[in-house]
Order: C-alpha cells, then structure tokens, then sequence
C-alpha cells in the first residue's frame, strides 16, 4: 500500500505539468458526466436521444472492425466449421424446414440463434457465401410480418422429434431475431428493418398488457432485457415517443432482476435460476437505467458480481449452472449458452458505463472459458464444461441436468441443442465490441485483441488503426493510426485506452518516447492530442502472478487477464452414439482421457505474494501461433512444484471430492515438477488447486 500511495503521489505531480498533448480538464467533466447529463454529445454517430442518458461509448458499424492475427484465424475456423455448415450438419433444425424460412420445422430460438452469430460472422468477414446463406432468413422475415405488426412463425404443429413446432407466438424467439435484424441494418442501412420494427413494437404496445412476456413461456418474461435493447435502438433512430411507453412496460414484465441482485438471496441460493436466464438478465437493469437514471441499477449488477464471488463464481468469469445455479465446486458444469450470453450482457453494458470492471470481465470468459468449450477446428462443442475436468467421458457426473450424462463429451448435440445454434454469437461479437466511438468524438480501445478499425473522429475525419499484439499472451499493444483521406495530415481527437484493474505498471509510448498517463488500475486513459499520419501509440501492460483463492480456499494461478491450468496429456477418442439416440445427440461423440497424474495440491507458502515469483517461472514462446488456443501451441507455461495427495481420487468421471483448505494433515507425498498453461489451451485441467502447508 506505502508503495502505491508513492506512485500515486507521483503521477498526481505529474498532472500539475498540463502538457498540451493531453485533454482539457473541461474535456474530461464532460466524459465523465455524459450518462448523467442525459446530453447527445456525440456529432460522428448517433448515441442515445433524450430523455434517455448519453452513453460514453458507441458501437461502430459492422464490418468497420476487422480481426487480424490470431483472432482472424479463429473466425476463419468458423466459417469453415459448424457456424458456417450448420444448415448441413444440423439440417434437421436449420435446413428449409426451419420455420423462420417458411417451413414446417422448427420454428422457435433456434433459427434466430445461428444467425445472431453467422449473420455478423458473414458482414465482418465480407464472406459472401455466408451472407447468401443469411438473406433468405432476412427476407422471409420481413416478409412474415402481418398487417397488425406481428412477424415471425404463427403455426403450431403436433411434436416431432428433435424439433420444437410449439409457442410459435412466444415473444422470446422474437427477441433473439430482433438482435439480428438490428445487426443486418448496421451491416447494410436496409431502411426496410426501420418500419418493420416500428409497426412490430406497436404490436407489442397493444398486446402485451393483454399477454404479458411470460404469457406463453417464463424464457420472454426473465429475458426481457434483449427486447428492451433494440426498443431504445429504435428509438435513437426514429424518436418514436410510443417506444419509451413500451420501454417501461417491458421493463415492468420483465423478472425484476434489480431487485433479484440488490435485495433479494438467489445468487446465495442453489437451483434458484437458470444459469443462462442470469447470464441475459443480468444486463437488465443497466440496459433500463438509460431511461430511469437510477443509479440503483448500477449498483445492483456490481453487487450481483459480488455476491457471486463467494458464492457461485468461477476463476474463469462464469459460474457454477448445470442447468440451475450451484455453489461453485469446480466438479460442478458450466453452459456454453451462459458465457456467450454473458460475454453479450457485459458488452452493452460496457458500453453504456464505460466501467473498466466489465472490460476486464469480459476478457476473463472470451480468453479462459470460450476457447476450450469449442473444438479447435469448431466441428464440436461441448454443453458443460468443468473447472477441474480430468477426463471428457460418457459417465454419471455430479449435475443436475444430466441429459443421459452427455453432457461434457464434445459432439454437435451433446447435452442439449441449444448451444450448437446459439454458441456462434461469442468471437464475432468480441469483435464488435473492441473498438468503439466515444461521446467526445475520439476512439477508444477497450477490448484488447490484433484488430484494425476505421471511425469517424473529431469533425468527421476517418481515421484508421491497425491494433498489433498477441494480447492476451504478450503484453504488448502496437496502435498505428492512418487517414482514410490522404489530404488529411492532422486531426485533433482523443484516444480512450482502458487500463485494466490487474494491471499496476501500464506504460504509454507514443512513437517510442514514454508519456505519462493520467489513469490508475480500473481506469480509462484519454491521450488527447493532434494526431499525424503513421502516429504509433504503444501500449505494455505487465502482467504480474497472482494467487487467488476460490471454493473451499482451493487456489488459483492467474496472469494478467490468463487463468492457468495444470497441464495434462489428452487422447481424444471419436465414438458412435447408439442409434436410438442419434437423433436427440447426433452420429457421434468425442471423449477425451489421460495418462497424467493430476491430483496435486500446492503449497500455502509458496503461493505468497512475496514469494510466488521465486517459486514459480514463466516461460513464453518468442512467436505466438496464428491459432494458440491448443495444448500444443499454448504459448506461455508456468513451471512450479505441486505436491501429490495419494488420497485425491476419481469419483463419477471427475476429481474427486476433498478439502481444498485444511488445517490438518499433512495428506501429501512428494513434491514435484509441474506445468501450468491458459486455461483456455487445455481440455483436460487442474484449475482450482488444494492449499496445503
């Protein structure tokens, strides 16, 4: 702390310099202050209208940030896999019988689930076979919409199985296929999606106080914050009045998720919620805070976050739901749906905070939990995933949704359905949401990953930035800017970068010389000044290792946005499901098994603050690989010592249970190497690890 207050003394001496390069005390005010203001005080894109608050950031168009590097590899592996195929591998559901084209299939969130993920995969990409594949779900859409404003599939069917041919009237399917005709109109401006909306939203001004959004199913009335979004979307285009009435209304059928995180006990509660209908609700109350202004809403999703750190969390950014919420043992499953559909929450509510804390969140789930629950080359998936996950294999697990225990095997049906539709949202969104516009007319970096952007900044002037970096293995982030107009040699504008709460030492340089930031862990730094042409701003966040501590006390390694993970050889074995449940669980299944020891604990001792940089040593590859996310490409390892707990065995396919804290013992043998990597190179892991002296 004495050390702290030193560099904060110093940096707080440095504000008295006023350099000329950085903003105005007055341009600052102003950006801190625009969501309470309610003030537009955004000229290059259209940010909230009034009476709704001014948000500090805006989202660019689609296809104005592109993926580069690493990130552009994993998109590619998409569009070649299971988001760009599903229409085949998963014909059944997505084939011409699916309902939102006309058929007679399925006609609830399935549909509308792969194309919230493969419409803005297909327009970042520029793929045009993905798009082709896209614009029949586009025009039948449209063209479904009735006189009295309702669209979508209006026929139920008797059951058949593998598809869902009821609720065709449900308002939840509705809410995913208003996100994705918001994304098409910001790929393409059709003007078509603005009536569509509008004479839809009217529809619902006049039916829901007669059937409300849990009317059919409880999914509309707990989700309903997806439908309140694209409400206050339309509204900033159109001014509609009639969207603020329906904005309140929904609000109002919606579960009342502000009240769920402020007073009441359902985060400290097991099997109180379903572990995806958190992940969505949880946005809720900011999303709604951009009309009442109540600070309360803010304040309810911070404590929801800690509440779950000492209940229900993960490491990873996630938590412990299979399908219902559970207390976070790491034997315990997490869904795949739930870390898209955060990923999604924390990224509109970034940007309508601009709070570093959801940032940072963020980049926990996409750079831990999403990379392993996805097949490297994205022909599978798997429903759970575990913590601690010592072997991937059809066997009676500890969940409480079991679904003939499929559920951790990676397989294109395993578990449940749904996430095969509904997991192609996470790496294209990611992407969207590195980059946005500020109220102050700048850019801003908030999300770091190898990416270039083009955005209007200052009076209209478009810039370009290429974003080099092997964030989040390096620790460096090269941004050169350039001007769309080559007459343009100058622009005056402010350039947001986010500096994450983990990180102590952060380092600007603008064209190699040091400059001083004016911004402290958790916070946002402004460099505001006169940019030229080829302008080079470098950013190094030193990651530092940290112990922290999670269920029963069991220990986690982490650096940086990275949790680490214990090391384990994997064989992956291709199998046949049996016939008579191929259609529930598709042809075939992965399971994946080791050799590797993995029952270590470590020591209390060494994982001291003082002391876990001499005990442990990290060794990174020079070059990291255009895709990382592999055992063998893994590009950072830790090398420590752990010691073996005899007693620490198998039980029902996973880790078996003991006491991650104890005062007694000892229940250890000897000590030895081991090889920690990112969490999310790994299937088969170790995360949360006994303590022991």
């Amino acid at each position: 702390m004495k050390q702290q207050g030193q560099n904060r003394t110093k940096q707080q001496g440095r504000l008295k310099q006023r350099d000329s390069c950085f903003f105005l005390l007055a341009v600052v005010m102003i950006a801190a202050t625009t969501h309470i203001t309610g003030q537009n005080l955004s000229g290059n894109y259209a940010n909230n209208r009034p009476p709704l608050v001014t948000k500090p950031y805006v989202a660019l168009p689609i296809g104005n940030i592109k993926p580069a590097g690493w990130l552009e590899e994993q998109l590619d592996r998409m569009a070649t896999g299971m988001t760009g195929h599903l229409d085949t591998i998963y014909e059944q559901v997505m084939g011409t019988r699916n309902g939102w084209l006309g058929g007679d299939g399925d006609v609830w969130e399935r549909g509308p689930y792969w194309l919230d993920g493969l419409l803005p995969l297909a327009y970042i990409t520029e793929n045009k076979q993905l798009i082709d594949k896209v614009q029949p779900w586009i025009e039948w859409t449209l063209a479904s919409q009735q006189p009295n404003g309702y669209f979508g599939p209006d026929t139920d069917r008797p059951y058949e199985p593998g598809l869902q041919r009821g609720n065709a009237h449900d308002w939840w399917p509705k809410m995913v296929m208003l996100k994705v005709m918001q994304q098409y109109y910001s790929a393409t401006g059709d003007e078509r999606v603005i009536p569509f909306m509008t004479n839809y939203f009217k529809y619902q001004l006049e039916e829901l106080p007669k059937t409300p959004l849990g009317h059919w199913t409880f999914w509309g009335e707990q989700r309903g914050g997806d439908n309140l979004m694209i409400v206050y979307w339309l509204y900033n285009i159109t001014g509609d009045p009639f969207l603020l009435e329906l904005g309140e209304l929904i609000h109002r059928q919606t579960l009342n998720w502000t009240d769920i995180f402020l007073h009441q006990d359902h985060l400290k509660r097991q099997h109180s919620l379903h572990c995806v209908n958190l992940a969505q609700g949880f946005k809720e109350p900011v999303i709604y805070y951009q009309q009442s202004k109540e600070v309360k809403q803010l304040q309810a999703v911070k404590k929801a976050v800690k509440d779950m750190r000492s209940t229900i969390a993960f490491p990873t950014g996630l938590w412990a739901g299979d399908e219902l919420l559970r207390f976070g043992n790491p034997n315990y499953g997490s869904e795949l749906c739930t870390a898209v559909e955060m990923m999604f929450s924390l990224e509109k509510i970034l940007e309508i905070t601009g709070d570093v804390q959801w940032a940072d969140h963020l980049e926990r789930i996409a750079y831990n939990a999403l990379p392993t629950q996805i097949a490297d080359d994205f022909s599978a998936r798997q429903y759970y995933q575990q913590v601690n996950q010592v072997a991937v294999t059809r066997v009676v697990r500890d969940f409480v949704t079991p679904h003939d225990d499929t559920d951790n095997l990676y397989g294109t049906l395993t578990g449940y359905p749904c996430c095969t539709s509904n997991m192609h949202q996470g790496w294209p969104k990611l992407v969207q949401n590195l980059w946005y516009a500020t109220a102050d007319n700048g850019i801003a970096a908030l999300v770091y990953a190898p990416s270039t952007v083009k955005a209007k900044v200052a009076n209209g002037i478009e810039i370009h930035v290429t974003e080099e970096t092997a964030y989040p293995f390096q620790e460096t982030i090269h941004f050169t800017l350039s001007f769309s107009d080559k007459k343009v040699k100058r622009a005056f504008f402010p350039f947001h970068l986010r500096i994450p709460a983990w990180c102590k030492h952060p380092v600007v340089r603008l064209n190699g010389e040091e400059i001083p930031i004016y911004a402290y862990q958790g916070e946002i730094a402004r460099v505001n000044r006169e940019w030229h042409e080829g302008d080079r701003l470098t950013l190094e966040l030193p990651m530092e290792l940290e112990a922290t501590y999670w269920f029963d006390g069991a220990a986690v390694i982490e650096r940086g946005p990275l949790v680490f993970a214990l090391k384990m050889n994997e064989q992956w074995t291709k199998k046949k499901m049996e016939p008579e449940k191929v259609q529930q669980y598709g042809e075939w299944y992965y399971e994946v098994t080791s050799d590797s020891p993995w029952n270590f604990a470590l020591n209390r001792h060494q994982l001291r603050p003082e002391n876990i940089n001499q005990f442990f040593t990290v060794e990174k590859v020079e070059t990291v690989t255009r895709y990382p996310w592999s055992l063998e490409n893994a590009p950072i390892t830790i090398k420590g010592k752990g010691r073996i707990v005899p007693t620490w065995q198998a039980y029902r396919g996973s880790a078996g249970p003991i006491s991650f804290f104890t005062q007694q013992g000892p229940d250890t043998s000897e000590e030895v190497e081991i090889e920690l990597i990112p969490f999310g190179c790994t299937t088969l892991r170790i995360t949360e690890f006994p303590v022991r002296n």
